[in-house]
């Protein structure tokens, strides 16, 4: 099984990799433009930053699995990967930790603004008076959005400076946010009006697009402190620089609308550029330990993959098919006995969805379960007992 590498990997586990029989290609300088002349033979694409666009998906003609070394796939062009019958993968949570300390790490730079103090001082210009005020964090609370692995990672450090924690997720219950020690609040809206700084840890989707907007921002408080460590798209960020400039609102951050995709390039924004920011050019997962952490997640994928054709982590299976009913077949365990079935369900005009066959304790006997687009006639489940080793059939309704 070929293997391209499409961005940096840690040296040891590529040849891990290798050692593991598969036959590794590193083009860690690929980018996106470059990718379908590079990608025509890999059966495996592991990227980090890379895009991979349908144009590159539809290059790869081998292709049967794109492991993103990270959590968000929003560089993926995952309906086109679905489209090809293409496993989309990733590595959640494992670098949680170096997020969350690079987003406490943000928050206390920009109330004590440590970047300007110390660029003044490296300029040779001493200057207590001025930077000698902050507002202090101690006793203030922290709102914050998201509360999957990395939200959940910055709650302890939160409280380890003293700070009182709210928190806002689509599924956070009042128990869940009990046992995470967090005030659950019921919309973004009221977390910004309760929080004297607020952390975002979404991934970014159509639904989190631009969630944190006008009113999102007309509601934070003056002088208020926002980090966003996810994604840029979900800062509305021409509302968020009016609400820097009216409010004074405070804002850090790791990512930016058409950051570059290459580790070095010429890049600035409006937000970027603005006084009031503290920025970072997108290096939250960039420690040693996440990033050997997501390199063994990447080999451990690949390898189950290769091994079972189970992908850990997928992204894009379908939650639920179009199936309508299921067909359940009790056979003896012999050779052709399912391709009898399936032969007598296309004959019948019916697609097969989903199909799984478990075999009992001793292999002497099997069941196959058939999930199909629609209910089967009768007959057709007449015709499939009249098979040579089926045991029996059973329709069953699905919800």
């Amino acid at each position: 099984m070929k293997v391209l590498i499409a961005d940096k990997f840690p040296d040891e586990t590529r040849r891990a990799l290798e050692q593991a029989g598969f036959k590794v290609r590193y083009e860690p300088d690929a980018g996106g433009e470059r990718l379908p002349a590079l990608i025509s033979d890999a059966d495996v694409l592991v990227v980090r930053s890379t895009k991979v666009s349908a144009a590159a998906l539809k290059a790869g003609s081998c292709l049967q699995l794109v492991v993103r070394a990270g959590a968000g796939v929003n560089t993926i062009d995952v309906s086109a990967a679905s489209a090809h019958g293409v496993f989309v993968a990733n590595c959640p949570g494992k670098n949680a930790i170096a997020v969350a300390e690079l987003a406490l790490g943000l928050l206390v730079g920009v109330d004590r603004r440590i970047a300007q103090a110390s660029a003044e001082l490296k300029a040779g210009h001493w200057n207590k008076k001025e930077y000698g005020k902050a507002d202090g964090l101690f006793g203030r609370t922290l709102g914050v959005v998201g509360l999957g692995e990395i939200g959940r990672e910055v709650v302890p450090r939160a409280r380890g400076l003293g700070m009182r924690v709210a928190g806002w997720s689509r599924s956070l219950t009042d128990d869940a946010a009990q046992a995470l020690g967090v005030v659950r609040m019921p919309s973004v809206e009221a977390l910004a009006s309760e929080s004297d700084a607020i952390t975002v840890h979404l991934a970014y989707s159509p639904q989190t697009k631009g969630l944190l907007g006008p009113t999102f921002f007309a509601r934070m408080r003056e002088r208020a402190i926002l980090v966003n460590t996810s994604r840029a798209g979900i800062v509305d960020e021409e509302a968020l620089l009016a609400a820097m400039e009216k409010r004074g609102v405070r804002y850090a951050a790791d990512v930016f609308e058409g950051e570059p995709e290459a580790g070095t390039a010429e890049f600035a924004t409006p937000v970027t550029k603005h006084p009031a920011t503290l920025v970072t050019p997108h290096v939250g997962a960039s420690t040693e330990q996440a990033q050997q952490a997501v390199a063994d997640e990447t080999v451990r994928i690949i390898k189950s993959f290769a091994q079972s054709g189970i992908v850990p982590n997928c992204v894009n299976l379908a939650r639920r098919t179009p199936a309508k009913a299921q067909l359940n077949v009790r056979h003896l365990d012999r050779v052709g006995v399912l391709a009898g079935v399936l032969g007598a369900i296309r004959e019948a005009g019916i697609n097969v969805e989903e199909v799984e066959n478990v075999i009992f304790e001793g292999a002497q006997a099997a069941c196959a379960r058939i999930r199909l687009a629609r209910e089967p006639e009768p007959a057709l489940v007449r015709a499939v007992e009249g098979l040579e080793h089926v045991i029996g059939a059973q329709v069953v309704a699905l919800e």
